[in-house]
């Protein structure tokens, strides 16, 4: 039986309002038209690297052993940072600018190789494109990662390899149980439903004896001034409330997240996701 060619998976901050991921999908179909092709999405915020970096923590291990991910959230096209292919411990292949994008990947599935895209060989010739440097996208990132699904070249032909290590890494934080006291960030949030996502796992509430029904004291602060003071429910869904109810739960990651029930806690409170934005959970 001939082996199924792994299936393509693209990230961007490109939207669909004009032809920039047609465009890409255009290279990959004409690399081998037989190629399977995924949206991951297209909406991520614009610029927005740390986003990136998590939805691949977010999506990549749901995916077949062998899928290639080509993100491109790429403030720093066509300047010296490094485009890049990467395979995870798990057997994934991700590829992508080498500019903090593989931050949690590094940190949760681990990165087995990495290699520099040779352009020599590895971007996309003959279109007329030769002469930009704004588009790595098409004419590198999906280009290679078509080159790769198809069989074409292996992955010892992406470019010379370079230390894992090496990677540009964006600074993370560890969320923390002191006396009692959880502490963490809001680590993402959710754009449509308007949820926001800590990085703090169930494991640390239980440690922490909390459980479904308790009342827990949210206290939110941006860049140290207080954002939020309340008490909260602790449950396992948003239906355990009352609609525009604030609830804390465990969202489909395992770390313990803020919604409000039918609404936006992002909207209706203020509240937002990074580093700067600190939570901490007390009873």
């Amino acid at each position: 039986m001939q082996k199924r060619k792994p299936i393509l998976v693209f990230q961007t901050d490109f939207t669909y309002k004009e032809g920039a991921v047609s465009s890409m999908y255009g290279v990959v179909k004409t690399v081998d038209p037989d190629l399977e092709i995924i949206d991951g999405t297209h909406e991520i915020p614009r610029y927005d690297i740390w986003s990136a970096s998590y939805r691949l923590y977010q999506t990549v291990r749901f995916w077949p052993e062998g899928t290639i991910f080509v993100s491109v959230v790429d403030p720093g096209v066509g300047t010296a940072r490094k485009a890049c292919a990467v395979r995870t411990g798990s057997g994934y292949t991700i590829v992508t600018p080498d500019n903090g994008t593989l931050t949690h990947i590094y940190n949760s599935l681990g990165i087995e190789e990495i290699r520099e895209i040779d352009q020599t060989v590895n971007r996309l010739k003959g279109k007329d494109t030769e002469g930009t440097s704004v588009f790595h996208g098409r004419d590198i990132f999906g280009y290679c990662a078509a080159k790769l699904a198809s069989g074409i070249i292996c992955f010892e032909e992406v470019g010379p390899s370079y230390s894992a290590d090496k990677i540009v890494r964006l600074p993370l934080q560890e969320a923390l149980l002191k006396d009692g006291v959880i502490t963490g960030i809001f680590e993402i949030g959710d754009p449509n439903f308007g949820n926001l996502w800590t990085n703090i796992p169930l494991s640390l509430f239980e440690k922490a004896g909390f459980k479904y029904g308790d009342i827990i004291n949210v206290n939110v602060t941006h860049n140290e001034q207080t954002v939020m003071d309340k008490e909260i429910k602790f449950e396992k869904s948003f239906g355990y409330v009352k609609p525009s109810e604030l609830v804390i739960y465990t969202n489909e990651l395992m770390y313990i997240s803020l919604a409000v029930c039918m609404g936006s806690a992002i909207e209706e409170y203020g509240l937002g996701y990074g580093s700067g934005w600190k939570v901490k959970f007390t009873r």
